[in-house]
């Protein structure tokens, strides 16, 4: 249960005001359609963590012992100091055109899953995977804390973003993330 529970709430924390956010923002108020958008980041979370997190539990079979606890604690206190570092997204405003709810569903999809590659929560996923070998947890806690950020975001726009103190949810989630670095680098 812890897998699900940690992986949620740092994946959440992360996810505020990063370029995946600002992606959902963007999609949102350009085809003016939520619910193919939702769905669309829902598949390409679903699919990006999936791989993060097998490849993490991969990686958690290679690194026994004190190697496992030192890569992923440097990593999580890595996550600390990149979750201060502000995201921003250049988005194209693409013209007026007709698209089904389809064409938005696997645009959606594909334009989230690229930018996801590599970002720091696709690469915490995989740390948190290494850290309790678990990955069907992993990968649903990773889910839903995506999507407990990202739908809001789709459904509720660019006002609200721009309402939250990004700031010191950068913060948040950074101590979240060093928190979890020294809890692994300690605990063993």
């Amino acid at each position: 249960m812890d897998a699900l529970l940690i992986s949620i709430g740092l994946v959440s924390l992360a996810e505020i005001g990063d370029k995946t956010m600002l992606l959902a923002i963007a999609l949102a108020a350009t085809w003016r359609r939520p619910t193919p958008v939702v769905l669309g980041i829902l598949a390409a979370t679903l699919v990006n963590h999936a791989f993060a997190a097998l490849a993490g539990t991969l990686a958690a079979q290679y690194l026994d012992g004190p190697w496992m606890r030192w890569v992923v604690g440097i990593a999580f206190l890595g996550f600390a100091v990149w979750a201060l570092i502000p995201d921003t997204l250049d988005v194209e405003q693409a013209d007026a055109v007709e698209i089904t709810s389809w064409g938005i569903f696997w645009t959606t999809t594909a334009a989230f899953f690229l930018v996801e590659m590599g970002d720091k929560t696709q690469i915490a996923t995989a740390g948190l995977a290494i850290r309790f070998e678990n990955l069907p947890l992993v990968v649903a806690g990773s889910t839903i804390g995506m999507m407990l950020v990202n739908g809001p975001a789709v459904w509720l726009g660019e006002a609200a973003a721009e309402r939250l103190p990004l700031r010191y949810i950068r913060m948040a989630a950074a101590a979240a993330f060093a928190a979890t670095g020294l809890w692994v680098l300690l605990a063993g």
